[in-house]
């Protein structure tokens, strides 16, 4: 049987030999052992140089807030001169010029803010009433003193009059921290009861005395007298009515009222 024969002979096949396995060779006692050599490493030199960013600068400090200097306090009183430079004369105002034009003696104070010697839109007082009408000082000298009495003024300002104007006079005067403001009016004779002043001018403006001020003078009516020309006899107002400004002839020229002069304060020990 063939079959039985190849089986036969499959198992009678002898088998291979074993796969040798290399032993390690080892080397003689004392031999020096050959170490592999260490590459060294190098970086490469086709590279861009390394760019070394540059150090900060620091920034400037802030600068020091410095504190403003302290303002110094005005003194506690100052003198002035007050001039009046009247400019009122048939080429100013030439409506109705009467003859004999002048300016009565200044009269006034320098007064606090709680004092007040006239305004416009109040009546007039007896003694504003009387320099409007006449010239005359008195009895407005004997208010300022009462003002002084309860003291909310502190002195009386009193100077010449002007005799023919054009023309000018001065007067001396001094003021103080209590005592900034003045007032001073004149009349403008002959008239009914029209004058020219200020009222409660600050002399003490921002924290200093004022070293020089011009106001231009314009003409008030008193509200005691009815007359409405230079001469007009004497007409009192049966209803004294509020002071006010003139805005009627002969004292108005082309629509406007030009002023009859110049009230120039100048600090005399700035």
């Amino acid at each position: 049987m063939v079959w039985l024969i190849v089986v036969a002979a499959a198992c009678a096949a002898p088998s291979p030999p074993p796969t040798s396995v290399a032993e390690p060779t080892i080397p003689p006692t004392g031999a020096p052992t050959t170490e592999p050599e260490a590459t060294a490493a190098h970086p490469p030199t086709d590279l861009p140089p390394t760019e070394i960013p540059p150090t900060p600068v620091p920034a400037d400090p802030p600068p020091t807030a410095t504190a403003p200097p302290p303002t110094e306090a005005p003194p506690p009183a100052a003198k002035y001169e007050l001039v009046f430079e009247a400019t009122w004369s048939a080429d100013s105002h030439p409506a109705d010029f009467p003859p004999n034009p002048h300016f009565s003696p200044l009269i006034g104070a320098s007064h606090g803010p709680d004092a007040n010697l006239w305004d416009v839109e109040n009546p007039a007082s007896p003694g504003i009433k009387k320099v409007a009408e006449t010239g005359g000082t008195s009895p407005l000298d004997s208010e300022i003193e009462a003002l002084i009495a309860s003291g909310t003024a502190c002195a009386t300002i009193s100077g010449g009059g002007i005799p023919v104007s054009p023309g000018s006079v001065s007067v001396t005067f001094t003021v103080n921290l209590g005592c900034p403001l003045v007032s001073v009016v004149t009349m403008i004779a002959p008239s009914p009861d029209w004058f020219v002043g200020v009222a409660g001018l600050n002399l003490l403006q921002d924290g200093a005395w004022v070293d020089e001020l011009t106001i231009e003078l314009l003409p008030y009516d008193a509200g005691t007298d009815s007359g409405t020309r230079y001469t007009s006899p004497n007409d009192p107002t049966s209803s004294p009515g509020p002071i006010t400004p003139i805005e009627w002839e002969p004292l108005v020229v082309d629509g406007i009222v030009p002023a009859l002069g110049t009230f120039t304060f100048t600090r005399l020990d700035g």
